[in-house]
């Protein structure tokens, strides 16, 4: 684990700079340079790309990660490889034909409350489809333990593009109708450059001799469809049906406050580009006890990290808002709701790793399915009564149901949890910081009392956790780093 958490720094501190930079985007940029119109179109149309991206992908990243080390030291990788490649586009080309003759009919429907989204449909399909083939050509280099590059290009290269975007319409040296054609080439422009990446770790010779197993590969690729589809389904469907009830300005102050919340989730992000690869090999070897400390030892760092950052969010919040325009300033029970879920599911660890890798993801797809569906109708129930507190509520039950049968399922199957009594310590030592800090107010400006405030309340935290041991690896990498700094 001690490996795990320090390749995870890595791409943590990538992650964290992505974060920065869309931080920067979302409440900042967007919110000054771009109408709230045109900001609820930006997200309905990466959402909805998002929804789509699975479907799309065709579950070829899970495969990939999934077999590729039974095949890669033999003459059946090119097959293998070549048949990743092409698998999507199974999906892809009966897609783009629905999207050309049925543009119209595609349009009216996305559009029945608000008409600006009617001419984008093959903006979403073109975004849709580069995010799906940059996630196969991500998980190709993941296989080969390199997965800093293609989090450099997830979290940073595209956020990176926007802010040059957003800068130059702010100029006016460029139009909306550029804008957004521009932000498809970005995506686009990524894809071919994670393609080039990927084909320089191991460039694949185009082989139609596919390995004997095919078929159980590609029936596990369909599968995987359906639990990729309802994770996203989770995370972006509030969005994508806001826009079908209420005004679409309101997917723009809903994009700022589930931002916020997002941040929580970094550290899950960084850790999982390596505790995935590693849970597979894992249980190729049907290591039960490796498995169960890879379990509780990735939940109890994220919680470790997760908790933190959501205390400081939640504490911060007023000087954060109060630097937005005031339309963005409603969403405190929208990043609570949100938060709490982000934090649920940095405790449970590496837990999709082990359900997807295993022979037991069948049922817990069906199941992710169900929990998908039961999503769809909490926003359709709660969206047009409550608006975007419905939102939120919608995705806060679902989520936490569909983690709790997750961990259910894992504890039936592996006999294993991740919660350890250090777990119980961390989630004391939250409700004690909270309780501490809630009413320490500075008067100075938002910023300077929102560093002075994270800074005092790090120092505790960091400080308390140092000095109980509660975490052995966090406890190694304090020493390590004080020892240096001694030095």
């Amino acid at each position: 684990m001690g490996i795990i958490f320090k390749q995870s720094l890595k791409n943590t501190t990538i992650t964290y700079l992505g974060f920065a930079i869309g931080a920067v985007n979302t409440l900042f940029l967007y919110t000054r340079f771009l109408t709230d119109e045109y900001y609820g179109l930006v997200g309905v149309i990466l959402s909805t790309s998002a929804i789509l991206m699975p479907l799309m992908a065709f579950g070829v990243p899970n495969t990939l990660v999934k077999y590729y080390s039974n095949f890669h030291a033999t003459k059946s990788a090119d097959g293998f490889l070549t048949l990743m490649i092409l698998l999507p586009l199974i999906i892809i080309i009966p897609l783009a034909g629905v999207s050309y003759f049925a543009n119209e009919a595609i349009g009216n429907f996305l559009a029945r409350k608000n008409v600006i989204v009617k001419d984008y449909v093959w903006y979403i399909f073109l975004i849709g489809m580069t995010m799906a083939y940059f996630e196969i050509f991500y998980a190709w280099s993941k296989v080969h333990m390199k997965s800093v590059f293609g989090n450099f290009m997830k979290e940073v290269f595209v956020r990176v593009g926007v802010s040059v975007l957003l800068i130059l319409l702010y100029l006016e040296l460029i139009g909306v109708d550029f804008f957004l054609k521009a932000l498809v080439g970005l995506y686009l422009f990524r894809t071919i450059i994670m393609k080039l990446y990927a084909f320089s770790l191991r460039r694949p010779k185009l082989q139609f001799n596919w390995p004997k197993n095919s078929n159980s590969m590609i029936n596990y690729s369909i599968l995987i469809i359906l639990g990729g589809s309802t994770a996203v389904i989770l995370l972006e469907i509030d969005r994508f049906m806001i826009n079908q009830f209420i005004p679409i300005q309101n997917v723009a102050y809903y994009t700022v406050a589930i931002f916020i919340a997002t941040v929580i989730a970094v550290p899950s992000r960084a850790m999982h580009q390596i505790t995935y690869p590693m849970t597979a090999e894992i249980l190729n070897r049907n290591d039960i006890a490796g498995l169960k400390r890879i379990y509780q030892k990735s939940s109890l760092t994220l919680f470790i990290v997760a908790g933190l950052i959501f205390i400081l969010i939640l504490l911060n919040l007023n000087d954060l808002y109060s630097m937005l325009p005031k339309a963005y300033r409603g969403g405190y029970f929208i990043v609570l709701l949100i938060g709490f879920t982000k934090l649920f599911d940095a405790l449970i660890g590496n837990n999709n790793a082990i359900l997807f890798n295993s022979d037991y993801y069948r049922a817990l797809l069906f199941m992710g399915v169900l929990l998908a569906v039961f999503t769809i109708l909490f926003n359709w129930l709660l969206i047009p009564v409550y608006g975007l507190n419905g939102a939120a509520f919608a995705t806060f039950m679902a989520i936490c149901i569909y983690n709790t049968v997750k961990l259910i399922y894992v504890k039936l199957k592996f006999n294993i949890i991740p919660f350890t009594n250090e777990t119980i310590k961390i989630a004391g030592l939250l409700v004690l910081m909270v309780a501490i800090f809630y009413f320490v107010e500075f008067t100075f400006n938002p910023l300077i009392n929102i560093v002075l405030k994270s800074v005092l309340i790090t120092s505790f935290y960091v400080g308390i956790l140092y000095r109980f041991k509660i975490s052995e690896d966090v406890f190694g990498v304090l020493s390590g780093f004080l020892r240096r700094k001694g030095k």
